[in-house]
């Protein structure tokens, strides 16, 4: 593998040369006027929709290169004084538009007069993602594939958390693995959750802990988008990235603005769960410096679904303020900085009024986060660009995990995460335009988990230090990108090389072909699961990490066909994509033994240790459809297969077999949106989960019997639900909506849920939600 990526990357400038290069041409008007002598230079404008001509209010205008730009006022006009000389790039772009980008020369004392007019696109093919790369690029000509959830997907399935949206994505699924916590797990193309990598604003600063909560802990309110890419991703992001990297963007302050909003749901029995969240935008007139403000608070009930006395779904309460601000301290350079404070307490089991260990089954949780980060870009020309980074994550938990009355399973947790670095890019021409990008990344933790019950100590410091680089060559008909990172962990003895490479062919303009290979690989250290302590069945469930667990690696191919068509005003893409990871020294559980204490109570302990391999493939197809202004409808479906390379026995009540658990082969998912008047709009939301099987620990029933280790293949299911929604427009700048809907329509929820004391909280599937009705009301500026 390595000499054919050396081989490929001597060829790649030879091929360059055969490629032709050609440029777009712009919708822009331009009108140059002189102006008197020692008056600033400047360009002035609107923007218009090319469909309708009418004017697009707050559309943003930059300069490419450097830190200049600004936002349209109400009416769609704009001004950007005080130009410096010489040729700029600049680009216009709006929301559920396509960017228009325009070449211009700036003279002393001219003023520019620039006028847009942007093409409406319903489908979001010109959307900006950092993940492919981890530099800005167009969407569409990334040589990776990136999925994209925004804040148009959170506001139409009404999601208040990250873990509700993200089910609206190909090849991802988010289900609930405990009945008592409510732990959500995303998973990436059938992998578990701890095969993803979570980041926020493109840092690893999601450590172990965080990981267990992380899609639950993060409020919509402080998110501009979700980046998604599927397969290994440890070339650019380092360890743990093996089924894929998931990378969230917080919201970053454009023009002022400021809303406040209130969701509350109600659940099929009337338990209640009520979000509020709080978000402004301060801009500078000068644009130099910007603030955006968040705060989010949420509380939910516990929801007992079979009237046994115990929850299965979470009591919540969780409070979350922050901020992203920047400071441009020239215009070619920029200061940023970004923090946000979460508390959270959820509670699971029974008797939540009373303490934790007056309880039959508790697992309680009190998380105090608080994280940030500051980073310095500088580009002092359009072909050079350079950043440095620091951010760091501090979580302090006080946790019970316990059954019958237990005394002793109260817990602690302290973890710190810090990641630090710095990225160089260098743009040139090699026959084709290219882009050089290279950098250091420092990444460490330090993790201290103790269990009273058993007196369990963890007690982790993991460090990596990671080079990586990569080089592009770009241009409209074909990309070829290959790079590595290279990672000394202090676990392991050896370096760890991740390569990867990636082909983006286009034939015709409106069709991509992308051929890819990526690697991944997990340190043998603790993760999340290995910190989630099981309350089942009279006993507690403790993972222990063996002595000689082995690093996990994975391979991940992929090859997908992306085409995009426009019938007249109806906007078209189709995505196909096929996908192949083959993963070695698969990290598995098995039980091992179990122990009782002098006061009765018992323990079940499980060992994660290496089993031989595992592959996972498949396809998806995403199909999305839209006129502007109209509807847009997106559909994707996942068909896959996930199998152990040998046979894998979890417990010796049953046969041992290569299906890997809880990842269905067949899965997908809708999302539509309806502009019904300007005023009145509607969505449509689903998603499909085919059978899948799944462990039941054992467990003893209501009426004393106990029941064995055993497995289950379950049936499928179908969650839909639909949002109304309606602004009033009090003024030209204040507005109102007032929404409603229902989630989970045909209340699709599991039916043989385990009943009482006994049970095995983990034995729980299918939709996180019963039928649940919802309102809202939104004021925004």
């Amino acid at each position: 593998m390595k000499q054919l990526l050396t081989l490929i990357i001597l060829t790649m400038p030879l091929l360059a040369f055969a490629i032709e290069n050609k440029p777009i041409s712009p919708n822009v008007e331009i009108i140059r006027h002189k102006v008197s002598k020692n008056t600033d230079s400047n360009i002035f404008g609107h923007i218009l929709d090319a469909e309708t001509e009418e004017h697009i209010p707050y559309a943003t205008i930059s300069i490419k290169g450097t830190t200049i730009g600004c936002a349209a006022n109400s009416s769609g006009h704009y001004i950007i004084n005080n130009m410096p000389e010489g040729e700029h790039l600049v680009v216009a772009s709006a929301l559920g538009y396509e960017s228009v980008e325009v070449l211009i020369n700036i003279e002393r004392e001219t003023s520019i007069e620039l006028n847009f007019s942007l093409n409406e696109s319903s489908t979001l093919v010109d959307e900006v993602v950092v993940s492919a790369t981890r530099n800005e690029t167009n969407r569409r000509q990334t040589s990776t594939v990136v999925n994209v959830a925004s804040t148009k997907l959170f506001e139409g399935t009404a999601s208040s958390a990250l873990s509700e949206a993200m089910n609206f994505q190909s090849g991802l699924r988010v289900e609930n693995t405990c009945g008592n916590c409510g732990a959500p797990q995303l998973r990436i193309n059938g992998l578990e959750g701890q095969y993803s990598q979570i980041l926020l604003d493109s840092r690893a600063i999601f450590s172990s802990l965080a990981g267990v909560y992380g899609l639950d802990l993060m409020p919509v309110a402080m998110v501009e988008r979700v980046e998604v890419i599927r397969g290994g991703g440890s070339a650019l992001f380092g360890s743990n990235a093996i089924g894929g990297v998931v990378n969230i963007i917080t919201k970053d302050p454009v023009r002022n603005t400021l809303s406040l909003s209130n969701t509350t749901n109600i659940m099929e029995d009337g338990t209640p769960d009520i979000n509020t969240s709080l978000g402004g935008a301060f801009v500078s007139d000068d644009y130099k410096m910007g603030a955006y403000v968040f705060g989010q608070v949420k509380a939910r009930d516990g929801y007992d679904r079979n009237d046994d006395g115990f929850s299965d779904i979470t009591k919540l309460r969780s409070e979350t303020v922050g901020f992203r601000a920047y400071y441009k301290t020239s215009a070619h350079s920029r200061l940023t900085a970004e923090y946000h404070h979460i508390h959270e307490f959820r509670r699971g089991g029974d008797k939540h009024m009373e303490a934790p260990h007056k309880a039959m089954i508790c697992e309680q949780l009190d998380h105090n986060i608080d994280g940030g980060g500051l980073r310095f870009d500088l580009f002092p020309n359009m072909r050079h660009r350079a950043s440095i980074y620091l951010s760091a994550q501090g979580i302090g938990r006080s946790s019970y995990f316990g059954t019958d009355m237990n005394p002793n399973a109260y817990g602690s947790t302290s973890d710190f995460t810090m990641v630090g670095g710095g990225q160089y890019t260098y743009n040139y021409k090699a026959g084709l335009p290219a882009e050089l990008t290279a950098g250091i990344e420092y990444n460490y933790n330090m993790l201290n988990d103790i269990y009273h019950a058993t007196n369990r100590r963890l007690e982790q410091h993991t460090s990596t230090v990671g080079l990586f680089a990569q080089n592009e060559w770009k241009s409209e008909k074909i990309n070829i990108l290959v790079g590595f990172r290279l990672d000394k962990h202090n676990m392991i003895d050896a370096p760890i090389f991740a390569p990867r490479a990636n082909v983006r062919y286009s034939p015709i303009e409106d069709l991509g072909l992308r051929l890819s290979y990526s690697s991944g690989y997990r340190a043998p250290q603790a993760y999340n699961e290995d910190l989630h302590i099981d309350a089942r069945n009279h006993s507690v469930s403790i993972i222990e990490i063996d002595p000689n667990l082995r690093p996990e690696f994975s391979h991940s191919l992929s090859a997908s066909a992306d085409y995009y068509r426009t019938f007249g005003r109806l906007q078209a893409n189709l995505l196909i994509e096929g996908f192949y990871t083959m993963l070695d020294d698969v990290f598995t559980l098995e039980n091992t033994h179990e122990t009782t204490d002098d006061e009765g109570n018992n323990y079940i302990y499980k060992i994660r240790r290496n089993a031989a391999g595992a592959n996972v493939g498949g396809i998806t197809a995403e199909l999305k459809l839209g006129i502007p202004s109209i509807f847009d409808v997106q559909v994707g479906y996942t068909f896959q297969k996930s199998r152990y390379v040998e046979l894998e026995r979890w417990s010796e009540d049953v046969e041992a077999q290569r299906t890997m658990f809880r990842s269905p082969d067949h899965y997908g998912y809708m999302n539509t949106n309806f502009t019904i008047t300007d005023n009145f709009n509607a969505s449509l939301f689903g998603t499909f989960t085919g059978p899948m099987l799944v462990q039941h620990a054992a467990y003893t029933d209501i009426s004393g019997v106990e029941h064995p280790d055993s497995e289950k293949r379950t049936e499928s299911f179908w969650d839909f639900g639909f949002k109304l929604g309606y602004t009033f427009n009090l003024s030209d700048v204040v507005n109102i909506e007032v929404n409603l809907g229902v989630k989970n329509i045909f209340d699709s929820y599991q039916r043989d849920l385990d009943v009482g004391a006994g049970r095995d909280s983990a034995y729980i599937y299918g939709p996180s939600l019963p039928r649940t009705y919802f309102f809202g009301v939104k004021l925004f500026m």
